[in-house]
């Protein structure tokens, strides 16, 4: 089963349209932008003056005096990082800019399988063999109470830097920096974890300025390192606010000019990319895939190690390793999907208003994917659950607009306590762990919560499009113009729709429609990826514009994302 997509076209206020359109945007911007609610000019100045300032940010002036104390002490610090990409760029962030200031700073990554999320005693435990004075936290360790806990018996100072909502309790760290702790007024709540460690650095590099740390020495450049921001906060799929598409747009600049990590190179490299032409695509699909591959199937150190080395060689090797990870991580997840829609068999997906799944022979790396690809499927917010050690199932979730998923679990967790042993995350991921003999259960009282919360509206898929496109952007140039901005969650990719003939379709390796589409007397190359499924004679198309490229020539190409007969 999958559930058809009801196709609605964003409205464009006009007032906001006529205001970008008037300060010199593209008409064809202009409008995209007013359906995402940009308003005024101001919203797409993309320059680090506007980037908002670190003061505003609970935490990050204590965290710079903690820090910088204890460089100036000669202490050792540890960064516990967390095994997906944002954490492993986070780290980088962390490990790189602590050098240049002058730290004695080290890293580790717990192992995904064994030790679980965050900062746990058995991770503190870990820490200890490296007899860190201050153990930082990157990506986690809001929710750790036990592990800060543990880590202050052993004698060690706390940082925690995160960006996932806390508990009730807070963990008793020496100092929490994460914008969606209570008390924080920074104005964007929507940092990922390398954003926040980045804001750190700021902070603490402004911190060495006032002891005169650089009277002697070049002050390091930080916005060296915004590709490795911008890489993070594009693959963790946070929302892209004006803030953070100015750390993406920072990024990009930078990896377009070369002026980039011999790591980050190298994935480019490795994933058949050129960098001078670089887009926020390319980092969620190309490049922090690769990363998250390392985290999913072996160990992220492989990922840090990448983006820290500044060995082009050593980095290339590495990045070809990730490489390798990453398409054994895609044969991984094309069985389980399958395995996985065989499960829905058994479920009456049409009562039913969230999805559980769960097989014993299924990899918790890769539950993920797994979970947000049946999501895609049904439009139901998915869990799908693996193996874990001790009788323990470990989940991971996807939602969908309208179900906060974070929420429902914590619902879950009240209503049945115990049955949920470990919970944490966003409004759209989180992750879970229960007991292998409390599946059935999980399902019906999840199933039950999920529709208490839901308004069943919200289990309408509904495909949000820009309408139609006016023939004469409908280009290389309208497809330049739009691949080269900033695009993600919260401020989705232009998507169109539109209603042509098919004068030709054929199957490319047996799993694309490769389709030849007119309006008017205009043809366009058209393309339905993993379609098997033949076009009706005239359809109403959802499409984004894209450019193919072969033996060196460049055409315009519809990518078709639903296609219905009209």
């Amino acid at each position: 089963m999958t559930v058809s997509p009801r196709i609605h076209t964003r409205a464009v206020p006009q007032r906001a349209f006529a205001a970008l359109t008037q300060a010199g945007i593209h008409p064809l911007l202009a409008r995209l932008y007013a359906a995402r609610g940009v308003t005024a000019p101001s919203e797409l100045d993309y320059s680090l003056a506007a980037l908002l300032p670190p003061s505003a940010l609970r935490g990050a002036r204590e965290a710079a005096t903690l820090l910088a104390d204890a460089i100036e002490a000669g202490a050792r610090m540890v960064i516990v990082a967390d095994y997906d990409c944002d954490g492993a760029t986070a780290c980088a962030v962390g490990m790189r800019a602590l050098t240049a200031f002058g730290a004695d700073v080290h890293y580790l990554v717990p192992d995904r399988l064994t030790m679980g999320y965050g900062l746990t005693p058995a991770i503190v435990e870990l820490a200890a063999r490296l007899e860190p004075d201050l153990l930082i936290t990157v990506d986690n360790g809001i929710a750790s109470v036990e592990g800060i806990a543990a880590a202050r018996a052993h004698g060690m100072a706390t940082l925690i830097t995160d960006h996932h909502l806390p508990g009730q309790l807070l963990p008793e760290a020496d100092v929490i920096v994460n914008p969606n702790q209570p008390g924080c007024e920074f104005p964007s709540k929507a940092l990922a974890g390398v954003g926040v460690m980045f804001y750190v650095m700021l902070a603490l590099r402004a911190e060495l300025r006032e002891r005169g740390a650089f009277a002697g020495r070049p002050e390091p450049n930080l916005a060296n390192l915004l590709d490795l921001v911008a890489l993070g906060t594009v693959a963790d799929v946070v929302p892209l606010d004006h803030n953070n598409r100015i750390l993406i747009s920072q990024g990009l600049q930078r990896i377009r000019a070369g002026r980039l990590q011999p790591g980050v190179r190298a994935l480019f490299a490795v994933a058949g990319r050129d960098p001078a032409r670089a887009t926020s695509v390319d980092l969620g699909f190309l490049i922090g895939p690769r990363l998250n591959a390392a985290g999913r199937l072996s160990d992220m150190r492989l990922g840090i190690e990448c983006l820290i080395t500044d060995e082009p060689a050593r980095a290339l090797n590495l990045a070809q390793e990730l490489d390798r990870l990453n398409r054994e991580r895609r044969a991984i997840e094309a069985d389980m999907q399958e395995e996985a829609l065989a499960c829905l068999d058994e479920i009456n997906t049409t009562q039913s208003v969230a999805i559980s799944l769960y097989q014993p022979d299924w990899h918790q790396g890769v539950i993920g994917i797994v979970a947000g690809r049946i999501k895609d499927r049904l439009h139901r917010p998915t869990i799908a659950f693996a193996p874990g050690i001790d009788g323990e199932l470990k989940g991971s979730g996807r939602s969908i607009p309208g179900v906060h998923l974070r929420d429902a679990l914590d619902l879950v967790s009240k209503r049945e306590p115990g049955l949920i042993l470990r919970f944490g995350g966003h409004a759209m991921a989180a992750g879970l762990a229960i007991r292998e003999a409390d599946f059935p259960r999980f399902c019906a009282v999840f199933d039950e919560v999920v529709g208490a919360l839901v308004d069943p509206a919200a289990l309408t898929h509904r495909m949000d499009t820009d309408g139609a496109l006016e023939s004469g952007w409908m280009s290389l140039e309208g497809a330049r113009l739009i691949e080269q901005d900033i695009w993600g969650q919260g401020f989705p990719a232009p998507l169109f729709d539109d209603i042509f003939h098919v004068d030709h379709q054929r199957l490319l390796k047996d799993r694309h429609l490769k389709l030849q589409l007119s309006k008017g007397s205009t043809r366009f190359d058209a393309i339905r990826f993993n379609h098997a499924d033949g076009a009706p004679p005239k359809l109403r198309a959802a499409f984004r514009l894209g450019v193919n490229e072969y033996n060196g020539v460049a055409n315009v190409q519809l990518m078709l994302e639903h296609f219905e007969a009209a």
